[in-house]
C-alpha cells in the first residue's frame, strides 16, 4: 500500500521572502498570493525563518492599548516575543527561527502532527541538502480525504486485502460511501478482524471503517487458555 508523502501533496512554487524584505512588502505579498505564510530564505538558498500572518497581527494587537497591560503581558516569554515582533519592521524580525520544518519524503500524517502540535497553518518542505523544496498547508494535507469512493474501495482489495492480508476478496463486501468504508463478510478468525480495520483505516482518505466482521474460529479463547 503506498502511503501519501508531503512531496505529493505539497506546494513545489513557493514564493519567498528574504530577511530584509520590508513589513508593507510581505502584507502585500501575502493578500497578493492568499497565502497565510511566507518561507523566508538566507542567501545562501536555506530556510533561515518563517513568516505568518499571526506574525504581522502583532502590530496591530500592540498598537493599541494601556502600557499597564502590555508590561504585564511582556514578563511572558511568549508575550515578550509578540511585542517584539510587533516592533519589527521586516522580516528578520517578524519571523520564527529556525523555522519548523518538514522532509519531502516525510508520511503527510507527520506533516499534520506538527502543523497541529504548533498551531501552524504552513511548513516550509526541507530537503536533505537544506534547501527550499516546497511549503505544505493544511489544505494541502486534506487533499486525501477528496478521493472518489471507487478509488479508495480499489485500494483496499487490491493492497490491503490481497497484497497485505492474502486474503480472498470475494469473502468479504467493501462497500464505501463519503470515505466511510463498510466491511461485512467473513474472516478466517477473530483475531484479524482489530487487524482488517486497522489497515483499512489507514488507506489515504478514509474517514471511518465500520464493520460488521464474523469470523470462522474464535482463536481469542484458545489463546487465553494457553497463557493461563
Amino acid at each position: 500500500m503506498k502511503r501519501r508523502t508531503v512531496q505529493d501533496v505539497m506546494t513545489r512554487d513557493v514564493v519567498t521572502v528574504t530577511p530584509q524584505t520590508p513589513f508593507a512588502e510581505i502584507a502585500e505579498v501575502l493578500a497578493e498570493h492568499r497565502i497565510s505564510a511566507l518561507p523566508v530564505l538566507d542567501d545562501a538558498g536555506g530556510v533561515a525563518g518563517i513568516v505568518t500572518e499571526s506574525d504581522l497581527l502583532h502590530k496591530e494587537e500592540y498598537k493599541a492599548g494601556d502600557s499597564g497591560r502590555r508590561a504585564l503581558r511582556a514578563l511572558l516569554r511568549r508575550d515578550a516575543q509578540a511585542e517584539a515582533k510587533a516592533a519589527a519592521v521586516d522580516a528578520r524580525g517578524l519571523m520564527t527561527a529556525p523555522a519548523v520544518s518538514v522532509a519531502p519524503d516525510a508520511p503527510t500524517a507527520e506533516a499534520a502532527r506538527l502543523l497541529t502540535a504548533h498551531g501552524f497553518r504552513a511548513l516550509p518542505v526541507v530537503g536533505g541538502d537544506g534547501r527550499l523544496a516546497g511549503i505544505v498547508a493544511r489544505r494541502d494535507l486534506l487533499r486525501v480525504f477528496r478521493r472518489l469512493d471507487a478509488e479508495i474501495r480499489d485500494e483496499v482489495v487490491k493492497d490491503v486485502l490481497i497484497k497485505q492480508l492474502w486474503h480472498d476478496p470475494d469473502m468479504l463486501g467493501v462497500r464505501v460511501e463519503n470515505g466511510v468504508v463498510h466491511l461485512t463478510g467473513r474472516v478466517e478468525t477473530k483475531s484479524l478482524i482489530p487487524i482488517v480495520v486497522r489497515l483499512v483505516g489507514r488507506v489515504d482518505g478514509v474517514v471511518d471503517v465500520v464493520d460488521t466482521l464474523g469470523y470462522a474460529h474464535d482463536d481469542t479463547q484458545s489463546a487465553r487458555f494457553t497463557r493461563i
